[in-house]
């Protein structure tokens, strides 16, 4: 197959065009004249963890409350391994970014008093299905900003520790592209489909995470270098059985608690912490107490078909359950279960090691979303945030642009045209994607082990990714679709080493479920209140503890 070469030069170079991407792109636009490109390998209308829309704000600092409160809601739900000075940096900018949202044409619901209606402390409700395509609307309004859509950035371009652009392929248009830019920000979600999920097979894709969010931007920090920060602290959803819906909505907004087939309420048993609601669930089930449920039954009709629209609003597939089933929630209780693990900064902690205005270890490379470390709970705005805070970072910095290496391009060509054109391989990537996921959910905590692991299984874990890695080596695609699945799949590999090796690291149990250690069941507050970073070299993931950052400290990478 015919590849076209296309260079293209860019001020700031955007790589996804989701939520975070999305509002850096409008924050520079708004205040300079800078030229930006955002990469998208879908279509940026409908693209990333916003794509069907959001019922809620999940994070808003209501009256009465401070940006201080939310960062010590997040540090004690993940158990102290969060970075304080990331937290603050982004709750004080919650507000800000949700007014901005509401100035772009988001409808969030209003009382008599014209005060925006809360869902709990830190929540606010809103008429979300279209919230994508209003941030796509305002980026494709701003003069200075150009979309790729459907390209799929494959690596960075970097040399001598200095971001100098990346690569990637047109889907659509068989094109092998070279973008030169001194500032790129990585917005690329987080990671799915590492693990084996509910639904395997055919529909291994219905699952709580976007699917195409396979880990891209972590695995190109990973090959060149960068550090990453607290993969271990693995995101497990509890969510309504079989549609994969989300429970928030019942617990907050229908007050409904967590109880086992006994009818007893067991999250007070466990605590309410997000880990602690999935490992209460897991335990109840395997002590015979199974099924879980959210018990919803009697609520009022008028709370049920609150509950219907809303779910149509993000998961239509459990009003449809209802309506099918012919039985609403105020007469049957909601049968929850938790979900494979993913790695996701939005959440958890996981990402790129960045300081206050989100720089990685990689000069000129920004990280902002859910690809970005030590700070989760940030939901929708706090991607918001995080994507104005690095927009701000690239406009003071003033990177100096450097041309690539001639010699590095033609690396990166020659690996697109060996997939195009080598022989056919003896394996499929679907293949080798369900075997990664068999290995991941036997050796390194998944479903089948109830989330558990210890150090031998990490061990083969290893092995076997390693072997997968290498055998990727030979795929082939017969057009430029194939190539993507094939770097999906790559990427994907390149996370589920480094999650292993942080697995490992932390030698204790700090999250029931996300992180059960059997060989360490225990937490060790001596030892392990830190950080585990890594950075890649040669290959080898080499470890990093690090201090915590807390009370008014600050981290920043010339400490």
């Amino acid at each position: 197959m015919l590849v076209k070469v296309e260079r293209i030069k860019t001020d700031v170079l955007i790589i996804g065009g989701g939520t975070a991407g999305c509002y850096a792109a409008i924050t520079i636009s708004e205040n300079s004249d800078k030229k930006v490109l955002i990469c998208e390998k879908a279509h940026i209308k409908r693209s990333g963890c916003l794509a069907a829309g959001v019922n809620a704000l999940n994070a808003y600092i209501t009256e009465g409350h401070t940006p201080r409160d939310y960062v010590n809601y997040a540090k004690k739900d993940a158990n102290g391994i969060v970075r304080e000075d990331l937290l603050l940096t982004m709750s004080e900018r919650l507000n800000k970014v949700t007014e901005k949202l509401e100035q772009l044409g988001l409808v969030i619901l209003k009382d008599e008093n014209g005060k925006y209606v809360s869902r709990g402390w830190r929540n606010l409700k809103i008429n979300g299905e279209n919230i994508k395509p209003i941030l796509s609307g305002a980026v494709n309004r701003a003069d200075n900003v150009t979309v790729l859509n459907r390209v799929n950035i494959t690596d960075f371009a970097v040399k001598d520790n200095k971001i100098q652009g990346a690569y990637g392929i047109g889907i659509e248009n068989n094109t092998f592209y070279i973008i030169e830019a001194p500032s790129v920000i990585i917005a690329t979600g987080g990671a799915s489909g590492l693990y084996k999920p509910n639904h395997p097979g055919f529909s291994r894709h219905k699952m709580w995470y976007p699917p195409f969010n396979t880990g891209a931007g972590y695995a190109m920090g990973i090959r060149h270098g960068a550090e990453m920060t607290t993969f271990e602290m693995r995101f497990i959803a509890l969510r309504c059985k079989d549609t994969i819906a989300p429970t928030g909505t019942l617990a907050q907004g229908a007050g409904a608690k967590q109880v086992n087939s006994l009818d007893e309420i067991y999250e007070t048993k466990y605590g309410i912490t997000t880990s602690e609601r999935v490992y209460g669930t897991v335990n109840e089930n395997i002590e015979g107490r199974g099924p879980c449920y959210l018990r919803t039954v009697g609520i009022t009709k008028e709370q049920e078909e609150d509950l219907k629209k809303a779910y149509l609003n993000m998961a239509p597939s459990q009003t449809l359950k209802w309506i099918e089933s012919g039985k609403g929630p105020s007469e049957e209780n909601v049968e929850i279960e938790g979900t494979e693990p993913y790695i996701v900064g939005g959440h958890t902690a996981s990402g790129y090691w960045v300081d206050t205005e989100r720089r990685t270890t990689i000069y000129g490379l920004y990280a902002a979303g859910d690809v970005a470390g030590g700070c989760p709970q940030k939901y929708v705005t706090g991607a918001l945030a995080e994507g104005e805070i690095a927009a701000i970072a690239v406009l003071k910095d003033e990177n100096t642009s450097s041309p690539i290496d001639e010699n590095d391009i033609e690396e990166h060509k020659k690996e697109v045209e060996r997939f195009l054109n080598e022989k056919q391989s003896p394996f499929t990537t679907e293949q080798l994607e369900e075997a990664m996921q068999t290995i991941m959910d036997e050796y390194a905590g998944g479903i089948k082990t109830n989330y558990r692991y210890n150090e031998k299984q990490l061990g083969i874990a290893e092995e076997k990714i390693k072997q997968i890695e290498k055998l990727s080596d030979g795929l082939t695609a017969d057009d430029f679709q194939e190539l993507m699945y094939i770097y999906e799949l790559r990427e994907r590999l390149t996370v589920c080493k480094s999650v292993i090796a942080h697995l490992r690291a932390r030698k204790e149990t700090r999250w029931h479920s996300f992180a059960e250690n059997l060989d360490y069941p225990e937490r060790d507050t001596k030892n392990f209140n830190k950080y585990v970073n890594s950075v890649t070299v040669n290959g080898d993931t080499k470890i990093i503890l690090r201090d915590l950052v807390e009370g008014g400290g600050k981290y920043e990478h010339n400490d």
